[in-house]
């Protein structure tokens, strides 16, 4: 069977977008969530990423 990357229902805070990385990294989704936040003070383009990969990644069926 093949991975997919898809958005989380179960592990969703705003869109799942975290919470689909985590499950497809087999890490635990407050750490991509982490990441994710000092992404955005470093770069400040988190936000926009976030945006993005909630519009590309689909919702898990």
């Amino acid at each position: 069977m093949r991975k997919r990357l898809y958005r989380s229902k179960r592990n969703r805070m705003i869109g799942g977008v975290c919470g689909g990385v985590g499950e497809y990294f087999n890490v635990d989704p407050t750490f991509v969530r982490l990441l994710w936040v000092l992404f955005t003070f470093a770069y400040g383009s988190g936000v926009l990423a976030y945006i993005i990969a909630w519009v590309i990644i689909p919702e898990h069926p």
